[in-house]
């Protein structure tokens, strides 16, 4: 009854020739999340967010989180069956009160969330595997696999990338999976083990739309996998090894390359100088931990025919207060990213535990898109789920982000229009007061009255 009474409140304040509109509200003190919420007729006083559709930007593929195999592991394990399809159901469809997330990243091999260090073909140290004899994805079948078949199950469009953080401890210097960098004689190696990887997960029901070549070359971490790539080994690796051999078996799957922060861009330009690597590649990557998000434009200036992937970042209990995380999310995440250039925005993992895991090194306060208590299934919605929410429940895949503009300085705001002609705004109060504005264009006027570091989604 109440959501009722809101929407005919919305429509009268609208008038009796207007579309309704629905508006759904999450406030930093968590009375509302993705509530529906009444609109109001505007005000000459208002400052106005004007969304012109004709003024189209890029395409979106959609919204998401990393299935980790910590992520894989706990909705597996740590949930009865009938919690885990509901859970799966809540975040990978729109039914009912479903995320609808369409985007997800794996990890080749194992991550800091992982319960054990592996690579998909590990060898004894001082010895090599040139030929790949030892390739397995045998421990991804124990649950990343089937999680994400799942998923797959119950959304058909979802379309998933991966990202390796360490070639094979013998491809490298170390010869370990812990610090190092890929050896020469191994970069056609290291190529194969990539496509090998495609093939045997496409044969595994689990198609890949794309890959980077590491997650976070410019980061060797003392505890867990990683690999320093530098832009001219990334290059020659790309454009020597990888490309062809994909081109060469006629695979479809898109290299995207850097899949690091925002502030180094000099080196995904640095890369993509190279104009023999720079044909193999479809798009940038992009990670939070440092730097500005205006960087993804900065490389997109140069290079205006790639896309833009926004791929990691993570929340963590060094942010928990809502009325400060909430609104940065927004500014730099769904908002922020989209409007420079990202065609998909993926969270870190999708689910961790109560004591910020399973991990084995690296992060120990990160937070997942959910938390699940593997003593009895519960699961706790964080701020991350609600961020993302306002964006991967109304925008859908296909949809173009359209021109929005106006409003005063602590108003963030990003629109899109869907492929069945319907409009999603976005506004995030990045203040500390309440703030009203008008919304004009796209068919509509009227006015909105957004709480201090409150987000509001509008569709009609």
């Amino acid at each position: 009854m109440k959501k009722i009474l809101l929407a005919l409140a919305a429509t009268c304040a609208l008038g009796a020739n207007a579309s309704p509109v629905r508006a759904f509200l999450t406030t930093a003190d968590q009375q509302q999340l993705m509530a529906p919420s009444a609109v109001a007729a505007p005000a000459t006083a208002d400052p106005v967010i004007r969304i012109d559709p004709r003024r189209q930007y890029q395409r979106m593929a959609g919204f998401g989180a990393s299935i980790t195999e910590a992520s894989a592991w706990l909705i597996r394990n740590g949930m009865s069956p009938a919690q885990r399809d509901a859970l799966m159901k809540e975040l990978f469809t729109r039914e009912g009160q479903g995320l609808g997330f369409d985007l997800t990243r794996l990890t080749v091999g194992a991550s800091d969330f992982s319960r054990r260090h592996y690579s998909l073909a590990d060898m004894p140290r001082g010895q090599t595997d040139p030929e790949l004899k030892s390739f397995s994805l045998a421990l991804e079948r124990e649950d990343v696999i089937p999680a994400v078949k799942q998923a797959l199950a119950l959304n058909p469009q979802l379309q998933v990338m991966a990202s390796p953080w360490s070639a094979p401890g013998w491809m490298k210097t170390t010869d370990s999976l812990v610090q190092g960098q890929l050896k020469p004689e191994h970069y056609g190696a290291f190529a194969r083990y990539m496509v090998r990887y495609v093939e045997e997960m496409k044969a595994e029901g689990v198609p890949l739309f794309a890959l980077t070549l590491q997650n976070e070359p410019h980061f060797e971490p003392g505890d867990y996998p990683g690999m320093r790539m530098t832009p001219r080994t990334r290059a020659e690796v790309v454009g020597k090894h990888l490309g062809p051999l994909l081109e060469a078996k006629g695979m479809k799957t898109q290299i995207l390359e850097w899949d690091h922060n925002w502030d180094e861009p000099w080196s995904p330009l640095s890369m993509l100088s190279d104009a023999t690597a720079r044909k193999y590649v479809s798009g940038v990557a992009w990670h939070c931990y440092a730097g500005d998000v205006s960087a993804q434009s900065q490389v997109s200036r140069h290079y205006p025919e790639l896309d833009v992937w926004f791929t990691e970042c993570s929340g963590g209990e060094w942010k928990p207060q809502w009325a400060e995380t909430l609104p940065w999310m927004m500014r730099h995440l769904i908002i922020g990213s989209t409007r420079h250039g990202a065609r998909g925005v993926l969270m870190w993992n999708l689910a961790l535990d109560p004591k910020h895991g399973p991990h084995l090194g690296g992060c120990k306060d990160c937070r997942g898109v959910v938390t699940i208590d593997p003593k009895d299934g519960k699961v706790t919605r964080n701020i991350e789920y609600y961020a993302f929410g306002h964006a991967s429940r109304f925008v859908r895949r296909d949809a173009r982000r359209v021109d929005s503009t106006g409003g005063t300085q602590t108003l963030d705001h990003v629109a899109f229009t869907n492929p069945d002609g319907s409009t999603a705004l976005i506004v995030s109060n990045f203040g500390a007061k309440p703030q009203r504005f008008t919304v004009l264009g796209a068919g509509q006027r009227f006015a909105y009255e957004l709480p201090a570091s409150g987000v509001v989604t509008f569709t009609w």
